[in-house]
């Protein structure tokens, strides 16, 4: 065996070589409870069972809530593939195509969210903490995505990738909601102030972690020849 062949053997999976897909497949089921609820919502105003409770901020086809369920599926599911850097140097066309998506849909999401918020009665048991909340994350979440896309144009990709990993953290909102609404009701019981700090805990904590993330990027380990390959190759060379 020559050192050519050597060198151009495909290299073995690494350890955290797959963790890009671990991530992804948690940010997906993340998700799952709020786009699950999402999807129960329009096959009920397309005329479904009436699966979940009756809002009467609904009783008409709100345009809005449609959008913003939409819109909150593509960018969920579609970013969460942004996270393996593996698909993405395989699919370069695709990271670009789908990242257009991405932001599209990221700002169809604040768009609907704002148009919700302003133009609709408040939800059931929600107060004035929770709409000032609201209003301060969805420009936050279109600031980062146009920052993001600004960048990824003068293909400064260390901005792109840390205003993109902020836009998703605030976007994914709503699914770290299910955890804080559960654990803060658990303490402190049920109430409307209590039940919006705790929603305004999930965003806080997603932005957390996404400077977490940014200030602590996953680096790619140095493939390591193995020893008896090191010894081939100086045999084929003597």
């Amino acid at each position: 065996m020559t050192t050519e062949q050597l060198t151009e053997r495909p290299a073995r999976s690494r350890p955290g070589a797959r963790s890009g897909w671990r991530l992804a497949v948690g940010l997906v089921l993340l998700s799952v409870i709020p786009l699950t609820a999402g999807t129960l919502r329009l096959i009920q105003l397309a005329g479904g069972p009436a699966v979940l409770p009756d809002d009467p901020r609904f009783e008409a086809f709100p345009v809005a809530l449609v959008m913003h369920i939409v819109g909150s599926a593509a960018f969920a599911l579609a970013g969460a593939l942004q996270f393996v850097p593996r698909f993405r140097r395989r699919h370069p066309a695709w990271h670009r195509r789908s990242g257009r998506v991405l932001v599209a849909a990221g700002l169809l999401v604040v768009a609907s969210a704002l148009c919700l918020t302003l133009f609709y009665d408040p939800q059931a048991g929600t107060g004035r903490v929770l709409f000032g909340f609201r209003l301060v994350v969805a420009p936050a979440m279109a600031g980062c995505l146009v920052l993001g896309f600004a960048a990824i144009r003068r293909r400064d990709i260390r901005s792109h990738r840390a205003w993109m990993i902020r836009a998703y953290a605030l976007g994914l909102g709503a699914g770290t909601q299910v955890f804080t609404e559960g654990f803060g009701e658990a303490i402190f019981g049920p109430g409307v102030l209590a039940g919006d700090l705790a929603k305004g805990v999930a965003w806080i904590l997603n932005i957390a972690v996404a400077e977490w993330a940014i200030r602590h990027p996953v680096r790619r380990r140095p493939v390591r020849r193995p020893a008896v390959a090191g010894r081939a190759a100086s045999g084929a060379l003597s």
